[in-house]
């Protein structure tokens, strides 16, 4: 099922902000969801969600949001509008891989890769992208292989990889796009000093079912070096963090009868049990 998994962006109180803002940028998008904590919404059919965490945490270009854009005045709109009060990581140009691409960070930290045309083979606009640096350059074929083992209904499909003369390890990922539950990603490896690395300010949300769904990608997702941590958080073994939460929740912590409890509950767990949430 599309947007079954999703990014979900941290912000410090500038989640609606931060979603009206990237609305108005991007055709066919709207809040689909707006309380205190969370925010929802879509932008060209991707879904997001905006999560008022506090100063914890804080995004970086670890993973970003890749956008096909269908025109030059698309791209330039999205990229001076997406500039203003950040700054470009790459400078809206023609580079060998694109006629037209900018990689900009915006007021709020997040980074987007802006690019004129080139749509993936899925047709998708909006693509969540990984970047592997550090020590964990080289391993982005490992974590798509990792990834598309673990949800029904993904695959990967086109890589293209780095050869001799281009300035990077040979074999390499230099980009290829891959599916989880039919919902599109990509990936790339990053060679040279970075002073950044996944962490929780961006995470993938897995919206699960079933207690079965839960068990499974949890266990899978926290095998060989992965890291538990609450409230249905999780860090695999490259460091990515992971939500995976039972698709009742929303509805569960909007039922004015169970909220409280259901919040204590989310509060003082670690892997979600969907009956103790449903029994609350």
């Amino acid at each position: 099922m599309k947007n079954q998994i999703y990014p979900c962006l941290w912000f410090d109180g500038q989640a609606k902000e931060a979603a009206e803002l990237y609305c108005s940028i991007f055709k066919d998008s709207r809040i689909t969801a707006d309380t205190p904590m969370v925010v929802n919404f879509e932008i060209n059919g991707q879904k997001i969600m905006g999560l008022n965490g506090g100063p914890i945490f804080k995004i970086n270009p670890s993973i970003s949001l890749l956008v096909n854009c269908g025109s030059d005045s698309e791209i330039e709109n999205a990229y001076n509008k997406l500039l203003e009060g950040g700054k470009a990581m790459m400078a809206l140009n023609k580079y060998p891989w694109s006629e037209k691409y900018g990689w900009v960070v915006d007021k709020y930290g997040m980074t987007w890769q802006l690019m004129l045309g080139g749509l993936p083979p899925t047709g998708e606009r909006i693509v969540p992208t990984f970047l592997f640096v550090g020590e964990q350059y080289g391993k982005a074929q490992e974590a798509i292989q990792l990834y598309t083992s673990i949800f029904p209904g993904s695959q990967a499909h086109e890589a293209q990889l780095y050869k001799e003369g281009e300035g990077q390890q040979v074999g390499t990922l230099k980009f290829g796009h891959f599916t989880l539950a039919n919902n599109l990603f990509a990936a790339m490896d990053g060679a040279g000093a970075h002073e950044f690395k996944f962490n929780e300010a961006v995470s993938i949300t897995v919206s699960c079912g079933t207690q079965e769904e839960i068990d499974t990608y949890w266990n899978k997702l926290t095998a060989d070096g992965g890291e538990e941590s609450k409230c249905g958080w999780l860090k695999d073994k490259f460091g990515v963090s992971w939500q995976i939460v039972p698709s009742v929740l929303g509805k569960l912590m909007t039922n004015p009868d169970k909220a409280q409890k259901v919040m204590q509950i989310v509060m003082q767990t670690v892997k979600f049990d969907i009956k103790q949430l449903e029994e609350a």
